[in-house]
């Protein structure tokens, strides 16, 4: 992990640094992350072991990764799209996804035509 750190630094990129809730800072691999959500005033990075808050805001995290497969799907929430195992398009107006691990997700009306283009739907 600290070798990654430190190639990461080189290349120039920050890393993404999750906090614990005892202040204690870890270095987040993008590719382990299932969801970034704000709740609270706070963002915080869901994996299949625990949960960090972030420091970066909704809107730089999606910038940021965009290219590594995260998409947007609803105002306070962004998904790893790697992390999908399951999609529900059932139901009217939404779409349900399942995650790594059974979390669940819904995409807001608002961004399901972004999904769907992003999905090839």
């Amino acid at each position: 992990e600290v070798d990654a750190l430190l190639d990461r630094l080189a290349a120039g990129e920050a890393p993404l640094l999750g906090f614990c809730p005892n202040g204690t800072a870890v270095p987040l691999d993008p590719e382990k992350v299932l969801r970034f959500y704000g709740e609270d005033k706070e963002v915080l990075a869901q994996t299949a072991e625990d949960i960090y808050a972030v420091r970066e805001r909704l809107y730089e995290l999606e910038q940021r990764l965009a290219a590594k497969r995260f998409v947007r799907i609803s105002h306070s929430e962004i998904v790893n799209l790697k992390r999908v195992t399951a999609l529900d398009l059932s139901l009217t107006g939404t779409i349900r996804m399942t995650l790594t691990g059974g979390v669940t997700v819904y995409v807001s009306r608002r961004y399901v035509k972004k999904m769907k283009e992003v999905l090839g739907l």
